[in-house]
């Protein structure tokens, strides 16, 4: 059977994997503290003030009508009466009570918006770095399973929703609710009660309808929101390894799976579309329905002399006042609710515990001299899959331990544990003495540093770059760590210089560039505890040269691991352990394990004939070839 890349069923889910899904109750009482801020009396005052507005003017949005009831009936008496000097002064009193009533809750909704904005301003903010911090708080595991794309679209569609769900709130729902509550007081103190049942009525039905069919046309908006993240997924994916897309030329396999995303997205907004317009369709039909019945039983009781015509009118003005915003009230349960949905992402976000904690108790790491334990360590990324097997060994203070060994047989799981960005099944890590489990782990990891070998950089200047190993350097010493790791030249000869910017991960650098800037980076942030894992891999043997005496001096008085693939890098080190399927098969000096003739020195053999070839082909001019085998 051929493969089909687009009759795979991929997609990234919207809901973690066996998160629970939050009750809308539950979701609004997670939101709630974010608008009434508990250390912030200035954001709840502007509550309360903006409460006073809706409340004061949705008073006079009731109290309008009546006023013009009042009008109509005196304009009536007037064309029956006289037209006295008291009469007119006060029809145009009345006039004039009017359009203040009219006038002053549009003035009210803008003051109410300008007072509760902020509020909800700040909320987003508050929120938005809730997440992005515990984002950082998460385990390695985590941000290695999850598609960098997707995680970006939801977090963003979910502070937005906030945002969205408090605004409607503030300016839709609320203010109508009040609305409903006031005409319903009204009408029960002096009209008949059949009025209020029916708009009581009405207003049930209308709000009975929207939730059931707003929660029944709620899978159609998941889709589209699957769809969504797996099209953006789809696309930062493609776009950041765009070298690779052209590598194997299938920049259409690559459009073709985005379209097929596409495709599956538009599939399910056009059923979310049209059955928004049944939704609308069945809304129209509640309120018509409501409006007539209660012109039905105004003209029959304005025939029975019940009912005044400014009464009648008052009636009438009240349906209209209360089904416009009512109108309103069914797109902003819809809106809300599929913001619910945004926002259901980042809550599973936030309820997901972080794999690495800070334990009860833990203090501060104090490095003294910077020894570095690890007593018979295991640890496995899951059950099935034991990487380290009870390996024991120390790192004397201000001395080099190289760790060499085949792919996959756990090099750099060690810095990983050293790092704590996993923690040991079994045994313990230690510098000092001090358990790293034991200790915060802001100040382990400023007392380590590491210079990977897959250097990712941000997409910002050169400075910036080698400044984030120590934010607060100065000029001066970002150039200083540059001399050290050999690249400063290259940055005084670049047009920008030190504000030359690098691009995105950093591909405007070669892959030696982004190494020495990772180093200088290091360097910069000068740890007592060093790793070094394959630092000097993307370099050229010319290049790698000119920087190990400079690694050599960083390391000078350093605790230093070396992750090595080249065993020439590593001959000066104190101690080399040879690691094979997560067990040190050999430890000693680079002559005593020459000397031994084990694995290390079947490796070593092989590396010394290989670098021979290479310098055979550049002797014969064969550069190309030469340089292809060095890396």
């Amino acid at each position: 059977m051929a493969f089909n890349p687009h009759a795979q069923a991929f997609s990234e889910p919207l809901a973690l994997e066996g998160a629970r899904h939050r009750p809308v109750r539950e979701v609004i009482r997670s939101v709630l503290p974010f608008l009434w801020p508990r250390d912030q009396p200035t954001m709840r005052l502007r509550v309360v003030l903006a409460l006073g507005c809706l409340i004061l003017g949705r008073s006079a949005n009731v109290y309008g009508p009546i006023v013009l009831k009042d009008l109509i009936d005196g304009l009536e008496h007037l064309v029956r009466g006289s037209a006295t000097e008291q009469a007119m002064s006060a029809l145009t009193g009345l006039a004039l009570l009017y359009a203040v009533m009219v006038l002053l809750p549009g003035l009210l909704t803008e003051i109410r918006a300008a007072i509760f904005t902020p509020v909800s301003e700040s909320a987003q903010r508050t929120f938005g770095l809730k997440v992005f911090r515990h984002l950082h708080e998460l385990s390695m595991r985590f941000h290695l399973d999850r598609r960098t794309g997707g995680l970006s679209r939801a977090i963003e569609r979910g502070t937005a929703a906030l945002q969205q769900i408090t605004g409607l709130f503030a300016f839709n729902i609320a203010p109508t609710l009040f609305e409903i509550l006031f005409v319903c007081l009204y009408l029960a103190s002096g009209y008949p009660l059949k009025y209020v049942a029916v708009i009581l009525v009405a207003v049930g039905a209308y709000i009975a309808f929207t939730l059931l069919f707003t929660e029944w046309r709620t899978k159609f908006r998941r889709q589209m929101i699957a769809q969504e993240s797996r099209a953006t997924t789809i696309g930062v994916d493609s776009l950041l390894n765009f070298e690779t897309v052209k590598y194997f030329g299938n920049e259409k396999y690559e459009a073709n799976r985005y379209d097929d995303a596409l495709r599956e997205y538009m599939t399910a907004a056009v059923k979310s579309q049209n059955t928004l317009g049944i939704l609308n369709g069945g809304q129209l039909l509640v309120r018509v329905f409501c409006q007539l019945a209660i012109l039905v039983l105004a003209i029959g009781d304005y025939a029975d002399g019940n009912l005044t015509t400014g009464e009648v009118v008052m009636l009438n003005t009240f349906m209209l006042q209360l089904f416009i915003p009512l109108g309103f009230l069914g797109s902003s349960y819809r809106m809300i609710r599929q913001a619910l949905i945004d926002m259901e992402f980042m809550f599973q976000l936030l309820d997901l515990t972080p794999e690495i904690q800070e334990q009860p108790g833990a203090t501060p790491l104090v490095v003294s001299r910077g020894k570095v334990r690890f007593e018979q360590v295991s640890f496995g990324y899951d059950a099935a899959r034991q990487v380290i097997n009870d390996v024991s060994f120390t790192i004397a203070p201000g001395t080099t331990t190289a760790i060499v060994g085949l792919s996959g047989a756990g090099k750099s799981t060690l810095s990983r544990l050293l790092y704590r960005f996993y923690d040991v099944t079994a045994g313990r890590v230690t510098i000092d003495g001090q358990d790293v489990r034991q200790v915060t782990q802001e100040s382990l990891r400023s007392a380590v540093g590491i210079v990977p070998q897959d250097t990712v950089l941000f997409n910002d200047t050169i400075r910036y770059n080698i400044r984030y190993g120590r934010p607060d350097a100065s000029d001066e010493e970002v150039a200083g760590a540059a001399r050290l790791a050999s690249i400063h030249h290259f940055i005084e000869a670049l047009p920008g210089g030190y504000d030359t910017r690098v691009g995105e991960r950093g591909l405007k650098l070669s892959g030696g560039e982004k190494q020495r800037v990772a180093i200088a980076r290091t360097v910069l942030k000068d740890p007592p505890v060093l790793v070094l894992d394959e630092a000097t891999s993307a370099l050229d043997v010319g290049t790698e040269r000119e920087i190990q005496s400079a690694l050599r001096e960083v390391s000078r008085d350093r605790t230093t691991m070396v992750i090595a693939h080249r065993l020439s890098t590593i001959i000066h080190a104190d101690q080399i352990l040879v690691l094979d399927a997560g067990r040190i098969i050999e430890r000693g000096t680079h002559a005593e394990l020459v000397a031994e003739g084990g694995a290390y020195a079947q490796m070593w053999q092989k590396q010394k004939e290989a670098a021979a070839e290479i310098e055979r082909l550049r002797e014969k001019g064969i550069t190309d070839l030469a340089d292809q085998l060095t890396y």
